[in-house]
């Protein structure tokens, strides 16, 4: 299956083209505060009163930006696919070495450290909420954790072109992409770093250990 045909429809956000900056404004931060509640409370319990009061607009104003729950779950999925990215972004352009990925792990250990392992992977939890009862919002999730694997390929098969790498790149991203999702569930489950360090630092080790003698970047 193509990542086109695995990827969910946009609809939440075909109206923000159309917005002033104002409303744009406004919409996002509905969202922004749509995002807190659902990643602290789940789903369920995060109505839509909730909402209203948090981001400080009025009913109207929800049902202006979204036509229901649904529209504004999608758009929380992309929020938070975006926010995950972003806080990444510094170290992406850095995975086409060793001691780049090695750098990308310490980052994600540390900052599950300053949250003393709580709240887990905002996507992946969103992900387990939406997986059995929601395909479209679901497919929403897996779209962005393609997203997030895209940006771990292209430096894999970076050094995969320079003759540095004897797998799949793809394999290999796929495989890292696995490895940090059950290390941040275990984390946020057990309270402590190490399954995530464990679960990144094997992966790693295994990358390592296939590369190949080709002279490899700096």
């Amino acid at each position: 299956m193509t990542t086109q045909n695995r990827t969910a429809p946009n609809r939440q956000n075909a109206p923000e083209r159309s917005l002033t900056p104002k409303g744009r404004a406004t919409r996002q931060r509905i969202v922004a505060a749509a995002a807190q509640l659902m990643y602290e409370r789940g789903l369920t319990e995060a109505t839509l009163e909730d909402v209203r009061a948090a981001a400080g607009v009025s009913g109207s104003q929800i049902y202006h930006y979204f036509a229901d729950k649904q529209a504004l779950l999608l758009a929380v999925i992309e929020f938070q696919t975006a926010a995950v990215l972003e806080l990444q972004e510094p170290h992406f352009a850095r995975l086409d070495t060793m001691a780049g990925l090695r750098g990308w792990r310490d980052s994600l250990v540390n900052y599950q450290r300053r949250l003393q392992c709580r709240g887990g992977c905002p996507i992946g939890t969103l992900g387990s909420e939406v997986a059995e009862s929601n395909p479209e919002a679901r497919l929403a999730v897996a779209s962005g954790f393609l997203r997030w694997e895209s940006a771990i390929r292209e430096g894999l098969t970076a050094m995969h072109a320079r003759g540095e790498l004897d797998a799949d790149p793809d394999d290999l991203a796929l495989a890292t992409l696995a490895a940090l999702q059950g290390g941040l569930l275990l984390t946020q489950i057990q309270r402590e770093v190490r399954p995530l360090e464990v679960a990144l630092d094997a992966m790693l080790d295994h990358i390592a250990r296939v590369r190949t003698d080709a002279p490899a970047k700096p």
